[in-house]
């Protein structure tokens, strides 16, 4: 398989140059040249397979002429060792809960397949890589997490200080071994922007071997697409003849565009919704087909606070820049901290579900978004308790933090704190490298 850049101002890669370089020279993202379809056979017999197995088929696809079978098949079922299990709501309405894994957050999927297919690459190179990754929260925790302790890597996180929640913070600033946190003075596109610099850093680039742990690369957002192929074997079990909405908290775009993916590859999903907080620049792009990036501002959905979310270049790759088969597929929705602090407080009450804040407003988007004869998902994507303090000021009441997720909170933080400068960036990767 060959990839190619989303600005098509590039040769095209191989998946090791993919995964390794991260960003393309032209600053455009990889994306594969074709995109494998699912066999009927696959679809009639999903609803007895288990995660693994769904996730191995799916991964053939994306990289079987790249990597050996079984040494693929051992990253999947070494990335899937927790469950994704699918629970009532309400009905018609469905959650899909990605926090079991050992950050408690979707972004473990990801990671540690990145982590173990980087590792595949690179194990057997002299040069130790450097990969660089911008965090609103959830992507530091579970890429630190994810690559902790892997030979020939060096980890550098990048976080808008004092703009993530505090169990987030531990999860990636206490770890140390081959894990370094910079705090940055700004926001996450300001941590975004360092990242994507750096990849254009001639002098940079010649010294240090880089690669992103982002959505940005292949590696981390494309294995997402596994658990929406079982959200959808989950959900035929109770109701084979279910039409399927699913809704996506929506921040930088790399969740939704793996769902997207899934879908193009055959999986039968109606459509889906983007689930916004205040920082709803995808969503104004869908109503008017006007694409205006601007600075995020703070929400209590930390993880979804993106202004210029990356992977909307992959979603108008992938429609070819129509906007109009894009609508046809993906409506959007907005939500103010209060509507999403008040579902939290209110759905707690009436069903005893407790939501964090990014799954509120896709709950929230996905009740105000399904029509009569559909059954709706929406994704949790972290657990509650990473959002303790926001979470009981909503609900009044305490949230019991699993003992795995306390146990971060038990080792000192060590970061570095940087101005929202590049040069000084640049500085601080080299001395530190």
């Amino acid at each position: 398989m060959r990839y190619y850049s989303t600005q098509k101002q590039s040769s095209t890669v191989s998946l090791k140059e993919a995964v390794v370089k991260g960003l393309a020279p032209d600053r455009g993202l990889y994306m594969p040249e074709t995109i494998g379809q699912l066999p009927t056979s696959f679809y009639k017999e999903i609803s007895g397979m288990n995660l693994t197995t769904i996730a191995q088929t799916v991964a053939r696809k994306f990289f079987g002429e790249d990597i050996p079978q079984d040494e693929l098949d051992t990253i999947v079922a070494d990335t899937l060792s927790f469950a994704i299990p699918l629970r009532k709501v309400e009905e018609n309405i469905w959650v899909l809960e990605l926090f079991h894994g050992p950050t408690f957050a979707f972004k473990d999927v990801g990671a540690r397949f990145m982590a173990r297919m980087l590792s595949h690459f690179v194990k057997k190179e002299q040069e130790e890589v450097k990969v660089l990754v911008a965090t609103s929260g959830d992507t530091g925790s579970a890429v630190a997490n994810g690559f902790l302790g892997v030979e020939g890597i060096h980890v550098f996180v990048l976080y808008p200080s004092g703009k993530v929640s505090d169990i987030q913070e531990a999860q990636f600033t206490t770890l140390g071994k081959n894990i370094t946190a910079l705090e940055v003075d700004g926001t996450f596109d300001d941590c975004q922007a360092l990242v994507k610099n750096a990849f254009m850093d001639e002098e940079l680039n010649s010294q240090l071997r880089l690669t992103s742990a982002n959505s940005i690369n292949v590696a981390r957002f494309l294995p997402q697409s596994f658990y929406y192929f079982h959200a959808w074997a989950q959900l035929i079990r109770h109701n084979p003849a279910a039409k399927a909405v699913i809704s996506v908290p929506s921040g930088n775009l790399g969740n939704l565009t793996a769902g997207l993916f899934a879908k193009r590859m055959g999986l039968p999903v109606e459509r889906f919704i983007a689930a916004n907080n205040r920082n709803d620049v995808f969503r104004e792009y869908l109503l008017t087909g006007n694409y205006s990036p601007r600075s995020s501002v703070q929400t209590i959905a930390n993880a979804m606070d993106v202004g210029a979310p990356s992977n909307f270049d992959r979603i108008l790759d992938l429609y070819g820049h129509d906007h109009r088969t894009i609508t046809g597929d993906i409506t959007a929705y907005r939500y103010s901290d209060e509507e999403i602090c008040n579902t939290i407080r209110v759905t707690q009450q009436q069903t005893g579900y407790l939501l964090d804040p990014h799954g509120a407003c896709g709950y929230l988007a996905l009740k105000e978004g399904l029509q009569p004869g559909e059954s709706g998902i929406f994704l949790a994507t972290a657990h509650p308790a990473k959002f303790k303090e926001t979470v009981e000021e909503c609900t009044g009441k305490p949230v019991t933090i699993p003992e795995d997720l306390a146990a971060f909170m038990q080792n000192k933080k060590e970061s570095i704190e940087l101005p929202n400068d590049f040069s000084l960036f640049k500085k601080a990767l080299l001395r530190l490298s």
